[in-house]
């Protein structure tokens, strides 16, 4: 049954009371962007994001590197997310934290002060999946939002068709068996010698370029799941091929082939999208993840949402990458529903279902 709902209705149906909402801190350290963030009934005061650039010149994310980078930053992330927020800890009434899935070295920084630090305040803790908690990002900007509604959840390491049935029922119905679309992104980028992170150098150069001048393998997967590793090979192989009749193909060819190499993956994303709103008859879209930056992404899905008369909520481009604000969003709904963790909560890396 679908019904259309407002954010405070939301906390009203929870709680049956609007005497005292939470001010929550949350902490989110799962790769390498160390963030905290404050909310307070249901409304973000502060969102503080400290990123990693130690990891460009490795092309890639160095878990041992981020870790490290994660306990030397945390302590001034909380401290300015406090600042901002103007407020004390005292005012806090839990700290969130991302459980996972994750780097095990960078989630346990983050669990380890979430729980020393509602340990010496006396406040209770509150774990977050870092995947539903990108699906509830969608919160903290839309006031109302039509039940049920499909989140598509692309990133570096997760691409995901997400059915969500209200707050704290989500069901996936779709994932990638192999790499993810941002994973596509950053490796088709390294073959093209851009700079990690690679997809929004795609995404930049390919606004100059014709998307429809080289063509790329599209694999098709059953159902609603996706592959993107036989694209990444076409490239390679692709690449290969043309170096070897002109060593300078790249460089003359780079804006086409960026554009040709993004429009081929948001077209494998948009043939299953189309599939799943057509089977579930949805009626509104949310996109989440770090590829939800992607204009490319952005633009098809909100095309799509035009054509069909669909609502589409596309998220603030802070709220796209790694964020606390999705973290304290998650945790905000999970205190209104009495959800607690225990001093005892670990990483969990992977296995930790949305």
């Amino acid at each position: 049954m679908k019904n259309t709902v407002r954010r405070t209705q939301l906390i009203d149906r929870m709680t049956n009371t609007t005497t005292h909402l939470p001010t929550i801190l949350a902490i989110e350290s799962s790769c390498d962007d160390t963030s905290a963030s404050v909310i307070r009934n249901g409304q973000i005061l502060s969102n503080v994001i400290y990123s990693q650039k130690i990891h460009e010149a490795y092309g890639g994310v160095v878990p041992e590197l981020a870790s490290r980078k994660h306990e030397q930053k945390i302590i001034p992330v909380v401290e300015k997310a406090i600042q901002q927020a103007g407020i004390e800890l005292s005012e806090l009434d839990a700290i969130g934290f991302t459980r996972g899935p994750g780097l095990v070295g960078s989630l346990l920084v983050g669990v380890c002060f979430a729980k020393s630090l509602a340990l010496a305040l006396g406040k209770p803790l509150i774990e977050v999946n870092h995947m539903s908690a990108h699906v509830l990002s969608n919160f903290i900007e839309h006031e109302d939002i039509e039940f049920p509604f499909i989140c598509f959840t692309v990133s570096g390491g997760h691409t995901q068709l997400v059915v969500v049935r209200s707050v704290d029922q989500m069901e996936v119905i779709g994932s990638t068996i192999d790499d993810a679309a941002g994973e596509c992104f950053d490796k088709a980028a390294k073959m093209l010698g851009l700079d990690y992170p690679g997809g929004p150098m795609i995404d930049k150069l390919a606004k100059n370029g014709d998307s429809l001048k080289f063509q790329f393998a599209k694999p098709n997967m059953e159902g609603y799941n996706f592959s993107f590793s036989g694209l990444k090979t076409s490239i390679l192989y692709f690449l290969q091929k043309q170096k070897k009749e002109n060593p300078s193909f790249i460089s003359e060819n780079l804006n086409d082939l960026c554009a040709s190499i993004q429009h081929t993956i948001v077209q494998i994303l948009m043939v299953k999208l189309r599939k799943a709103v057509t089977d579930y008859q949805i009626k509104t879209i949310a996109i989440a993840g770090g590829v939800s930056a992607n204009s490319g992404f952005r633009n098809a899905v909100q095309d799509f949402g035009d054509q069909r008369q669909i609502r589409v909520c596309i998220p603030n481009l802070q709220y796209c990458t790694d964020n606390a604000a999705m973290i304290a969003m998650a945790a905000h709904f999970k205190f209104l529903n009495n959800e607690f963790s225990s001093q005892d909560a670990e990483p969990l890396v992977r296995g930790y279902g949305i």
